[in-house]
C-alpha cells in the first residue's frame, strides 16, 4: 500500500514537529478517543435500556412510572456495573 502525496505531506509535517507540539497532538487524539468511548457507552445504555424498558407506544411524550422507574433502575445497575469494572482493572493495573 502505497501512501498519497497529501499523505506523504502529511508524514513529512508531523516528523517536523516539536516534541512539544507531538505531546499535544497526542493529547488531543487521546482526549478524543475517549470522548468517543463515553460517547459509545452513552449509545450502548440507552440502546439498552430503551429497548428494556419501553414497552408501550410513546404518544404523551412522557413515560409511564413503570417505564420511569425501569429506566432509572437500568441507568444505576449499568453505572454501578461499569465502575465496578473500571475498579477491578485498576485493581490488576496495580498489580
Amino acid at each position: 500500500m502505497s501512501l498519497s502525496g497529501s499523505e506523504l505531506d502529511l508524514s513529512k509535517d508531523l516528523v517536523n514537529l516539536s516534541e512539544a507540539d507531538k505531546r499535544e497532538l497526542q493529547q488531543w487524539a487521546n482526549n478524543e478517543n475517549q470522548k468517543a468511548n463515553i460517547q459509545e457507552s452513552i449509545h450502548a445504555l440507552t440502546s439498552m435500556c430503551f429497548k428494556k424498558c419501553i414497552t408501550s407506544n410513546i404518544k404523551s411524550g412522557r413515560l409511564d412510572a413503570n417505564e420511569e422507574s425501569c429506566v432509572q433502575n437500568c441507568v444505576g445497575r449499568f453505572m454501578d456495573s461499569n465502575m465496578l469494572t473500571l475498579r477491578n482493572l485498576e485493581k490488576m493495573r496495580m498489580q
